[in-house]
């Protein structure tokens, strides 16, 4: 069995990557079946390396791995949603002021530059990019604050809101450039309290800018049908 992409050897990250974008790209939406077998096909490689891939997205729990069952991808449910949103409204204002205890002049400029990065994204289009960077943001604030245990909890959470959005937001939302650019400018508003040292207005910002994500979920999205993993991955392999 040939294991390139062409001439160029498939590596794992290759893998990884395409898997973690066709599910931003909804393209394996929730509860898609991955079977090792079909997944090892599909790619062109042994099965061997289906399995440690698939164990790191389970880390990461985009994927769930149930013992005779095989893996899916993450399904989050209406509760669990509104309580991913719920534990970050009560962890992420603390982090923000121990954040501003220590950060520099460097932190700061390495959130600004996220937020920058993050709207050109947007503006290109590339709405896997912008997604990913927007929870970046979110954890440069963490790791600034040096808190391990709430960063521990904020990075495990970060990946379930990005399955929870790309779950239960419609398409046509993140298409729309208004709703994109909101949180471009919350995240800027945010920095801007961030700088001023001012902790309970930038807890203020935190809180609604979470609060306006949990709002735009819609839980009553159409079923998207099952997805052939020869024709997602097959023709790259």
């Amino acid at each position: 069995m040939s294991e390139t992409t062409g001439t160029v050897p498939l590596t794992d990250n290759d893998m990884y990557e395409r898997m973690i974008s066709a599910i931003l790209d909804r393209r394996l939406p929730p509860g898609t079946k991955l079977g090792e077998d079909k997944l090892a096909s599909a790619f062109g490689v042994s099965r061997t390396r289906i399995r440690p891939m698939l164990v790191r997205l389970a880390n990461e729990q985009v994927v769930t791995l149930t013992p005779n069952r095989g893996a899916t991808i993450a399904q989050p449910t209406e509760r669990e949603a509104h309580e991913v949103f719920a534990v970050r409204r009560l962890i992420e204002p603390t982090l923000v002021e121990l954040f501003m205890i220590r950060a520099t002049d460097a932190d700061m400029a390495q959130l600004k530059q996220c937020i920058d990065d993050e709207e050109a994204a947007r503006e290109a289009g590339d709405m896997r990019r912008a997604i990913r960077l927007s929870g970046e943001f979110h954890l440069l604030i963490a790791q600034g604050a040096n808190h391990q245990t709430l960063g521990r909890i904020l990075r495990e959470l970060t990946s379930r809101t990005t399955l929870i959005l790309m779950t239960y937001s419609s398409v046509h939302a993140f298409e729309r450039k208004d709703l994109s650019a909101c949180g471009c400018r919350e995240h800027r508003a945010l920095l801007d309290a961030i700088r001023l040292r001012d902790a309970r207005e930038a807890a203020i910002r935190m809180q609604d800018h979470l609060t306006r994500l949990e709002s735009q979920l819609q839980f009553n999205l159409p079923i998207d049908s099952v997805p052939d993993l020869n024709g997602l991955f097959g023709s790259v392999a």
